[in-house]
């Protein structure tokens, strides 16, 4: 068990604003506890004698409890959680709203309440919680109307509501948990601590949630990871807006919406996310209960080709792969099917099998080393006995220990046998979807659990060059900084072309001169994000033009926007863009999660294509590398149609780089580097764009 054991473990129970008034909490909370908690339950009520027949205290610092649940007014639960730490009591749940989620004297009082719990050292839930419940120990906490089943899920939610309906679901399900928690307010404890609590504890197989956020996604990674090495976490998170999106400059902001950042954050974290309540389950079901495949090989063992074919398209539209047999295994099936069944995948024992046949064909099929779980998808029919089919299946899984999905299709035939199956941890589908998601959702899992993760490479980079160059924005209104800022990518390693930022036509000459060959151009200014939309870009430029073109790029830049700062003109080497990819390298910090890197093709389509791929910084080699291969545009980067590839590991590099830079310096809310090209002979950065908050520097 983990540090909060306590909490799920309680000895004594006061429960403060105890009453047997009809419709209150106080009464819910009570009749939840005294109906089968195994410990003492003490009412605190000063205006009572008793409550349910049990002597009523005046306060919690009288109770020896060893949890206390907070039922009182928001205007006195802070003194009463106060009384309780002074008491020495240290699990505390406050059921109580008219906290954070009030407004503002609601938001002052939660935070006095989170001050009085970190003095005490009180591992606190809520407030504005449904409570907490614990079937080892008969708790329910809470004053929802429905007792949980005992079960090896553990399930947290920040909507108490959510927990009453998927109870009242579950039990009917017979889907049963180990402990349950509503989050409410998170005031102290949040999710992060229920993972890791859960990880540490043997009663619990796989952890579950709904989320609607996460309020430190960097600390939630680094615990959810350790975790995720063996028990499997599967989480709703709801909410999938871009409002962090309206304010931002780059492309990196424009198409980094809050989701991308959960998307990237809980999938570094191991967690399996579920778009639905249904998913959610059929995910955890399966985990908790069936053991991982070794391959990603499905057998599917039907009696219907209709539904096989369903089936099929759902394995090929998922990780997992239709098992090829080996030839054993085929001639096995040669010798038991009949001449119009199918040997091959998915194997039609035909619509006039029985229940011998069926079993001795899924028997074949787990006996062959090519498959990693099965699927027995089965249509009634007269010869076919479900109840029979349920015990020969829950057989056949345990005697070759593979996992093996059950989609026993039909109404009220089907529900003995699926009880059957369900006893035996096998869950059954009326939807082959389902089915293979249960399946889809295992090799996942075990490839979460194979990962080895590791530390970010630390480059040798010249931080006080950068935090100068940053620094240049401090007292300006605009916070932006375009090529200005190209010194910023040096100092961190990454490759730029040759030039320089000049402020006179003949200072753009003598920079140009110095470059082998003909030049780019470009307007420097803060205002003028987009310059190639207004012709304030110029490319091959001979020395001999270079005079007037830079007299054409500020006139340029003034008619547009006459108020505009023009710092200067940028006069930099030409980089063969036909030979390389032009790829896109940002960032956009993200309120929860921190710096959330950008990576995709880049160049004029990088916002009409959005071919992109997301990680949270900081990341290491194998996750920059994965982020090469992700991306639509992955074949090009590696030599696609006779092109010479280009240079892959000069791009993960720059991406490790920029990692380090932007979780360097918090002060960079949003960068880009668009685009970088990559060529088979290196990478370089031609362009920058950024914006700083100086107060962070």
């Amino acid at each position: 068990m983990g540090e909060l054991s306590p909490l799920f473990a309680p000895e004594r129970i006061a429960v403060v604003g105890a009453t047997d008034r009809e419709g209150s909490v106080g009464r819910a909370i009570m009749e939840n506890l005294l109906d089968a908690f195994v410990g003492e339950v003490v009412p605190v009520n000063p205006g009572r004698e008793e409550v349910f027949g049990l002597p009523a205290l005046d306060s919690v610092a009288d109770s020896e409890a060893d949890l206390a649940v907070v039922v009182v007014p928001p205007t006195v639960a802070v003194d009463v959680v106060r009384e309780a730490g002074e008491a020495g009591i240290t699990n505390v749940v406050v059921i109580t709203a008219g906290f954070g989620e009030t407004g503002t004297e609601g938001a002052t009082r939660e935070q006095e309440l989170t001050e009085v719990a970190e003095a005490y050292d009180i591992d606190l839930v809520g407030p504005n919680s449904l409570g907490i419940m614990s079937t080892p120990v008969g708790m329910n906490a809470s004053f929802g109307p429905e007792n949980a089943t005992s079960g090896r899920m553990s399930f947290m939610s920040q909507s108490g509501a959510f927990i009453t309906a998927v109870l009242d679901w579950a039990n009917d399900q017979g889907i049963g948990f180990k402990d349950i928690v509503s989050l409410g307010n998170k005031a102290v404890l949040d999710e992060s601590d229920f993972v890791r609590e859960w990880g540490d504890d043997e009663e619990t197989d796989v952890v579950i949630g709904y989320l609607e956020g996460i309020d430190d996604g960097q600390a939630f990674i680094q615990t959810a990871r350790e975790v995720t090495q063996e028990t499997p976490i599967v989480l709703v998170k709801s909410g999938r807006t871009d409002a962090g999106a309206q304010a931002a400059s780059s492309h990196t902001g424009t198409i980094a919406g809050s989701d991308q950042a959960y998307e990237a954050g809980l999938e570094q974290a191991g967690v399996i996310r579920a778009e639905s309540v249904q998913e959610l389950f059929d995910a955890a079901r399966v985990l908790e209960s069936q053991p991982l495949p070794e391959t990603d090989g499905v057998a599917v063992i039907t009696n219907a080709g209709g539904p096989g074919v369903m089936s099929t398209d759902s394995i090929g539209d998922s990780r997992l792969s239709m098992a090829s047999f080996a030839d054993e295994t085929l001639e096995a099936f040669s010798e038991t099917l009949p001449a119009e069944g199918n040997i091959y995948n998915p194997v039609d024992v035909v619509g006039d099998a029985d229940n011998e046949r069926f079993r001795d064909a899924l028997d074949v099929a787990l006996a062959d080393e090519n498959v990693g779980s099965a699927m027995v998808l089965a249509c009634p029919t007269a010869v076919l006995d479900y109840g029979e089919l349920a015990e020969d299946t829950v057989a056949m899984q345990a005697k070759h220990d593979k996992p093996v999905a059950a989609c026993f299709m039909g109404g009220a035939r089907v529900k003995p046998a699926a009880e059957t199956l369900s006893e035996a941890g096998i869950p059954n589908y009326f939807d082959p979807a389902r089915a293979v998601a249960g399946l889809d959702a295992l090799s996942r899992f075990r490839d979460i659990s194979e990962r080895e993760y590791r530390e970010p490479t630390t480059f040798d980079v010249d931080r006080e060059r950068a935090r100068e160059i940053l620094s240049s924005v401090e007292g300006r209104t605009d916070t932006r900084l375009g090529v200005e800022a190209m010194g910023l990518l040096d100092a961190y390693g990454i490759p730029t072309p040759d030039g320089d930022i000049v402020d006179a036509p003949a200072d753009a000459l003598e920079v140009a001169e110095r470059i082998d060959g003909d030049v780019v151009m470009k307007i420097v200014s803060p205002d003028i994000l987009h310059k190639s939309d207004i012709g304030g870009v110029k490319v091959g430029v001979p020395n001999e033009e270079v005079y007037d073109a830079y007299e054409d790029l500020v006139s340029r830049a003034r008619n547009y926007q006459p108020d505009a700062t023009i710092i200067g003109v940028q006069v930099q080497e030409m980089v063969d863009l036909d030979s390389g990819v032009e790829t896109i390298v940002g960032m956009n910090r993200d309120p929860q999660f921190g710096p959330l890197l950008l990576f995709g093709l880049g160049g004029i389509f990088v916002e009409t294509l959005e071919d992109t791929t997301f990680r949270v910084a900081p990341v290491s080699e194998p996750e920059a590398e994965a982020m090469t291969r992700e991306i639509d545009a992955a074949p090009l980067l590696r030599g696609a149609r006779g092109r010479d590839p280009a240079d892959v590991e000069g791009v993960v590099e720059t991406i490790q780089r920029l990692s380090q830079l932007v979780t360097d310096f918090p002060a960079i809310l949003e960068l880009d580097i668009n685009p970088l090209v990559a060529t088979p002979d290196g990478v370089e950065a031609v362009d920058v764009r950024l914006t700083v908050d100086p107060d962070e520097l």
